[in-house]
């Protein structure tokens, strides 16, 4: 699974600092985008990951996970 990297993280927020005071080339606002259309990317693989964690049991201990979860567990 890939990793947000802290030059990743770095990029973007200079870009958006940039954007903010004196603007963006073509370039950058492509770049901009790649970006951040990339951290997304990540952060909800990452996301997904956890969710797929994740046991759901009721106060009695009887296990009530989502069969959309436990099919998703199955897939992996």
């Amino acid at each position: 699974m890939a990793k947000i990297s802290d030059e990743m993280i770095n990029e973007i927020n200079e870009l958006a600092h940039k954007s903010k005071t004196v603007g963006l080339t073509e370039e950058e606002k492509a770049r901009q985008h790649e970006l951040r259309q990339e951290y997304l990317r990540i952060f909800r693989s990452g996301f997904q990951q956890q969710l797929k964690s994740i046991k759901v049991v009721d106060s009695k201990g009887n296990d009530v996970t989502p069969q959309k979860l436990k099919n998703a567990k199955k897939m992996n």
